[in-house]
């Protein structure tokens, strides 16, 4: 029978395999486990008793609740138009102080269970609130849903700012943990309806009251409490004076969140009649200046990130240029459509800007937010890489039917005009031209001119792009053509020219920007005289003001947009119209009511101007001089030719006849002949000496990419 090995104990005999005391002697990995668990424990004792001192402290420290009520927050901003005058004061407006037994409770309930609808349970600090946020970040990659209570809000309100960081929500969390301590559910509610900003400067329910449906807070009925209660996740954007449409949209979310927290029954939700709502209408929000305001204010946040004291904003806008812009969108844009305009000056300051034609009804900025199918105004960047590239207004081109990898262009009408110069092919809008240009030339190059200009929006490089198929914002656009104005040097708008405070201490100065030359003055020069031409005799012709302009008209396929862009005596204005949903607009082009609307609009901008010539000449450099085939090979004195031997022969040495087709050896001293036989063919050297042979005449246009001259 075999033997087993069983251990011996110390005493000599062999122990038990089965012994108890022996199977319970942990192994490494749990004693490790239970080491890690008593030191995750406390650190987090460690973390309860640190938080809770944080608390208590801070307790200690809050205000009272008298103290609470009387402060304020939100900054009063004065606007003023670049002549002084106000355009509009921004600023906190607070109404009467409703306490807690005369809010209405339709405005309580609605406000608990859109913003927090365990704010009755929790301490300040919903942990399942943040574990359905992480969730949610975790599911759709972004911070969808946010975890903040009722009572972090009003923390954050009070003490903190907006900014999202973690130490500025560790300090939130720590303020609304002490509110609570300090503080019954019902007056932090109090606190909260009675300060929170619901947009348009109004603070607090009273004020949102009379300022959207003109009563006192205490009279909010349920759906104007549905109303109200929508604006706290967006105020600008749910605002009832910018866009009823979208309030009501809202208050529909909050009556169904009202359903689902039990505070209204289905039958209750059913019969709340929107239609009934009385709105009052913003006045002041009819002002279309708004979109300006809307646009430059914003910036102070980069300008001046930490400053909270009442401030006065002077602008660039010019009250004038900016009451001609709102009646020229007004009284040309066709019925149904939208429209927008920007104009800047010579140095970028936005004289006037319009996105839309009615703030009230949409406080949608499509001057500066909106992105549409340019047209053939996106041929600027077409003809400005084509001039970069060596063409002049002059060259012969064809304007003939094309084909590039699969696409057709096809011109207005489906005319074409054979032979004609590149100026003319500009000024009435040649695609056919257009295609070919950009194909020689390259559309990657017309997308890097394009941004290169300033355009932000994406840009494809399909052969159709020459055609304007990317689409842009409005006032991209008008920064382009202004750095064509500009002689190729680079404009960038800007609205704010200083800030200061009400006792006049200058806070910040606006200070030029250094510009960069995107093209060569002698390029911008000959885009200036394509544009002329347009407005002179082709597709601009009712953009004509009675003094020098210069622009060019687009139209997308099936009359979806229509532009108009320009400049003259130092002011660039562009303009667009169409409908929001991009459908077609009949009889909607250019150059009709964009050319028109910009026409009554410069009348009246360029009025006390003096009248600006063009400077159109083009101070060609020598290389573009020379015919194509021997430009390329540069200046003949940058040549040097190397000799049998691999020695170099100095250029002045030249003194080859100009007039004759063939090098002559004789015109080297006779002890210097045999250092200087010819190191390179005839055609060569006739290229690299600059002597005129006999011309070759490329095909013209249609034939390969390039159009050249045709003599």
């Amino acid at each position: 029978m075999a033997r087993r090995d069983i251990p011996r104990r110390p005493d000599g005999g062999r122990s038990d395999p089965t012994d108890p005391k022996a199977s319970r002697q942990p192994s490494a990995f749990r004693r490790w486990m239970g080491r890690l668990f008593m030191w995750g424990l406390g650190f987090a004792v460690l973390g309860v008793v640190s938080l809770a001192v944080a608390v208590a402290v801070t307790t200690q420290s809050l205000p009272g609740y008298q103290g609470l009520k009387s402060s304020q927050t939100g900054q009063m901003i004065v606007v003023r138009a670049a002549d002084g005058s106000e355009i509009v004061t921004l600023g906190p407006s607070y109404g009467k102080w409703i306490p807690y037994e005369r809010i209405p409770q339709p405005m309580k309930d609605a406000m608990i269970s859109v913003e927090d609808r365990r704010y009755r349970s929790h301490w300040g600090v919903d942990p399942i609130g943040i574990v359905r946020s992480v969730m949610v970040r975790v599911e759709k990659g972004a911070w969808r849903q946010g975890g903040s209570t009722i009572t972090q809000q009003l923390a954050r309100n009070i003490f903190l700012n907006n900014n999202k960081t973690f130490g500025r929500k560790a300090r939130e969390w720590v303020l609304a943990l002490a509110l609570e301590q300090k503080f019954s559910k019902d007056q932090i509610l109090e606190l909260y309806l009675n300060k929170v900003y619901f947009g348009g400067g109004a603070y607090g329910i009273d004020s949102a009251a009379r300022k959207f449906f003109g009563h006192a807070g205490e009279d909010i009925t349920l759906p104007e409490a549905a109303i109200i209660a929508g604006l706290v996740k967006a105020p600008s954007r749910y605002s009832p004076t910018a866009d009823a449409d979208a309030a009501v949209g809202r208050a529909g979310v909050v009556l169904k969140t009202m359903q689902d927290n039990g505070v209204l029954t289905a039958q209750e939700a059913a019969a709340v009649d929107f239609k009934k709502v009385k709105m009052v209408s913003d006045t002041e929000g009819q002002n279309s200046a708004r979109y300006f305001t809307d646009w430059a204010l914003p910036q102070l946040d980069i300008l001046l990130p930490e400053n909270d004291q009442p401030i006065e904003v002077w602008t660039t806008l010019n009250p004038i240029m900016q009451r001609a812009a709102t009646n020229a969108i007004a009284g040309f844009a066709p019925k149904g459509t939208q429209g927008a305009l920007v104009s800047v000056d010579r140095d970028g300051a936005v004289l006037a800007m319009v996105g839309g034609t009615d703030y009230v009804t949409s406080n949608y900025n499509r001057a500066t937010n909106a992105v549409r199918q340019p047209g053939s105004s996106w041929k600027l960047f077409v003809y400005l890489s084509a001039l970069e590239a060596g063409y002049t207004p002059d060259d012969r081109v064809v304007d003939e039917p094309v084909t590039i990898d699969g696409w057709t262009p096809r011109n207005d009408g489906g005319r074409y005009a054979g032979e004609i110069d590149l100026r003319t092919a500009f000024a009435y809008s040649k695609n056919t031209v257009a295609a070919q240009l950009g194909n020689e030339v390259s559309f990657g190059q017309v997308a890097n001119m394009a941004r290169r200009f300033g355009i932000t929006t994406p840009i494809n490089t399909l052969p159709s792009m020459v055609l304007g198929s990317s689409e842009v914002r409005v006032i991209d656009m008008v920064r382009a053509f202004a750095s064509v104005q500009a002689k190729g040097m680079s404009v960038t708008p800007y609205g704010i020219r200083k800030v200061t405070t009400t006792d006049g201490e200058v806070l910040y100065q606006h200070r030029p920007e250094s510009q960069q030359q995107l093209v060569p003055p002698y390029v911008a020069a000959g885009m200036t005289d394509l544009m002329q031409t347009a407005v002179n005799i082709g597709t601009g012709r009712a953009a004509q003001i009675g003094r020098p302009v210069a622009g060019k008209t687009g139209t997308t396929s099936s009359n979806k947009d229509g532009w108009f862009l320009g400049f003259s005596s130092g002011i660039t204005t562009g303009v667009w119209m169409g409908r929001d949903d991009a459908k077609a607009v009949a009889g909607l082009q250019g150059g009709a009511a964009p050319a028109r609307a910009f026409a009554a609009y410069m009348k009246v901008a360029t009025a006390k101007r003096p009248v600006e010539k063009f400077d159109t000449e083009l101070k060609l450099p020598q290389w573009q001089l020379e015919p194509d085939d021997e430009a390329m090979q540069g200046s003949p004195d940058d040549y040097f030719y190397v000799d049998e031997q691999g020695n170099l022969v100095d250029p002045a040495r030249r003194q080859n006849d100009r007039d004759t087709d063939t090098f002559n050896p004789d015109a080297y001293p006779a002890d210097q002949q045999d250092e200087a036989p010819a190191a390179a063919n005839d055609d060569f050297l006739n290229r690299a000496t600059g002597r005129q042979g006999e011309r070759q005449t490329d095909p013209p246009i249609g034939s390969r990419a390039r159009p050249i001259p045709v003599n």
